[in-house]
């Protein structure tokens, strides 16, 4: 199996959630690159499933709770070189809050149109196309 291989370098898992029409976007204290703007993300450690890590991650950063539902895609992260797997999720229970004040700045619920204004660097194309999907216009 690929992923075996590719374990030694830490993959990041992201949670793309999206509720009554909005995806969920995290901003971090201390920007990677350009990025600024993200969806809810972290490493995945060891023993734990991509699933699981954005799961657990959309909990400790934003107190939401998350169900994964597919795994969308992988990519080696242009700027950052990290193996990032793109996790789409619904929101289980929970009101969103800015729970790690340490590692998260602000959040916000964008609509598709806000997007490119937060995120104008473009999405990876797996991801773009299940918001194009998911989101009205």
């Amino acid at each position: 199996m690929m992923w075996q291989n590719a374990e030694k370098r830490t993959g990041v898992a992201a949670a793309v959630i999206i509720r009554e029409g909005r995806v969920l976007l995290v901003r971090r204290r201390v920007s990677e690159g350009s990025l600024s703007w993200q969806f809810p993300a972290g490493k995945v450690e060891q023993g734990e499933t991509r699933e699981d890590a954005a799961v657990r991650e959309t909990q400790e950063e934003t107190g939401l709770t998350v169900a994964a539902v597919k795994l969308l895609g992988e990519r080696v992260h242009p700027t950052t070189g990290r193996l990032m797997s793109y996790v789409a999720c619904e929101v289980v229970s929970g009101t969103t809050h800015i729970a790690a004040p340490e590692e998260l700045a602000e959040l916000a619920w964008m609509t598709r149109g806000e997007i490119s204004k937060y995120v104008p660097y473009g999405l990876f194309a797996p991801v773009q196309e299940y918001l194009d999907g998911a989101l009205p216009s």
